[in-house]
């Protein structure tokens, strides 16, 4: 995953290899990751969201397509929902939010419990006393936007000039190692895929400021809480 390109990189200040400038992004882009909590490439999630009284799901990330929804239920035996139980609004659309609709009304003679006699989908809901739902789908940005791929393009300069000899108590780029003249001797590409915990901040006031139209902190927000 990364948010800029090497061209982008060199351009803002980042030198090096093309291998090297490639992991000065990578260690930028999962600073923004961090700070933003969003996710700016399409990528495959289970997530497991709140239900509201009306079957609204509000999703954490930018929904871009929805494979299955299964009802989180004590006993775990509740199955997957066939698509004519829910609906998939996403932020990609102006004025909608990030959301799994659960449909009240209309039934499904085949599942048990949902059934035009037993109530239809509501009363299914009713009988699970479901409280949230694990929703399995592809979340994020079609594309990084161009003012996170330029952030992320400073930010890789700027992490990089953390990391020179000069700067003692600069924090160094994981994966990186810096000689005493300033070389980049090792690069590591093993970065981790597990979720990245919050920052509350890139490292850099500048690409912050950039960002902060991103941040993904409230329900005030388009894409999700």
């Amino acid at each position: 995953m990364a948010y800029c390109t090497v061209a982008q990189a060199r351009d803002a200040g980042t030198t090096g290899t093309d291998a090297e400038v490639a992991a000065w992004i990578a260690a930028a882009t999962e600073r923004i990751t961090a700070y933003t909590q969003q996710l700016f490439e399409p990528t495959p999630l289970v997530v497991v969201a709140d239900v509201a009284p009306d079957g609204t799901c509000l999703l954490p990330r930018r929904v871009r397509s929805v494979s299955a929804v299964t009802p989180v239920v004590a006993d775990d035996t509740a199955p997957s929902l066939p698509s004519s139980a829910w609906r998939v609004t996403s932020s990609d659309v102006l004025g909608s939010v990030d959301a799994v609709l659960l449909r009240w009304g209309g039934y499904d003679d085949l599942i048990a419990g949902a059934e035009s006699w037993n109530g239809g989908w509501r009363g299914l809901w009713d009988q699970w006393g479901m409280e949230q739902a694990r929703v399995v789908g592809e979340f994020g940005y079609a594309e990084a936007p161009l003012l996170v791929a330029q952030a992320c393009a400073l930010l890789a300069a700027h992490i990089q000039a953390q990391a020179a000899p000069s700067d003692a108590d600069a924090t160094q780029a994981p994966g990186l190692d810096v000689d005493d003249e300033g070389n980049n001797v090792r690069i590591e590409n093993d970065i981790e895929t597990t979720p990245v915990p919050p920052s509350s901040s890139t490292g850099s006031t500048q690409v912050d400021a950039l960002l902060v139209g991103y941040l993904n902190r409230g329900y005030n927000l388009i894409g999700g809480i």
